[in-house]
């Protein structure tokens, strides 16, 4: 399932995580990188360890808490400490995919990714190039969002960024796991709840059959939930 979640963080949001992490100092985008990944990709990355990594990470944390939308599609068990990269010149990340098990350096801080996210911090126009381009059962999904946007897909999806040809595309990155492994059961789970959500809106929360799919849904999530 690959889902676009709209506002994640407001303009005043991004314009302040901008100021934070565009004062800071980038590095090589490979030093995150696994042997294959290595090959092919070509950018720039805060380091994870920095001040204002950590402090633009815990920003966008505590967006994702606030955002139902996000918790309904991944319902996330532990998230990875958001990353943060930038491309612009030409740079671009060939065809791969995402590491099974993702180690935060220095810690014993471990997921498995369910989900990969990436958070757009840059004007869709600023930047020419720079589609995220993922590959589907449906073929390729082409994703070029606007600023304080996410698109949350499966984390075992071949996927690239093509390269960026004018200005600059900055991004947050990161995994999720989620408490319901299989991604056909977190589909069908996703679907009933906004079903119910639409259904509340039209009947109000006290209506029988809203209170009757809303137990139906979270006795799913029990047997289902892994914690």
């Amino acid at each position: 399932m690959l889902i676009a979640i709209p506002d994640v963080l407001d303009p005043a949001a991004v314009t302040r995580l901008r100021a934070l992490i565009d004062a800071a100092e980038w590095s090589d985008g490979n030093a995150t990188s696994g042997p294959q990944s290595a090959l092919a990709k070509r950018n720039r990355q805060l380091p994870e360890d920095s001040a204002a990594a950590r402090e633009a990470g815990s920003l966008v944390l505590d967006a994702l808490g606030n955002s139902p939308l996000f918790v309904a599609a991944a319902l996330p068990l532990r998230v990875f400490p958001p990353l943060f990269n930038r491309y612009e010149g030409g740079d671009a990340f060939g065809l791969h995919v995402d590491n099974a098990i993702r180690i935060r350096r220095g810690s014993d801080f471990r997921i498995r990714s369910d989900l990969s996210a990436t958070l757009f911090l840059s004007d869709a126009d600023s930047y020419d190039g720079g589609e995220l381009v993922i590959d589907g059962q449906f073929g390729e999904q082409r994703v070029k969002l606007p600023a304080g946007h996410m698109v949350l897909y499966p984390a075992s999806s071949l996927h690239r960024v093509t390269p960026v040809t004018r200005g600059v595309r900055v991004a947050s990155f990161f995994w999720i796991q989620s408490m319901v492994r299989d991604e056909g059961a977190r589909r069908i789970l996703f679907e009933l709840d906004q079903s119910v959500q639409t259904l509340g809106h039209e009947r109000g929360q006290a209506d029988a059959e809203v209170i009757h799919l809303t137990g139906v849904y979270h006795n799913l999530l029990r047997r289902l939930a892994e914690m």
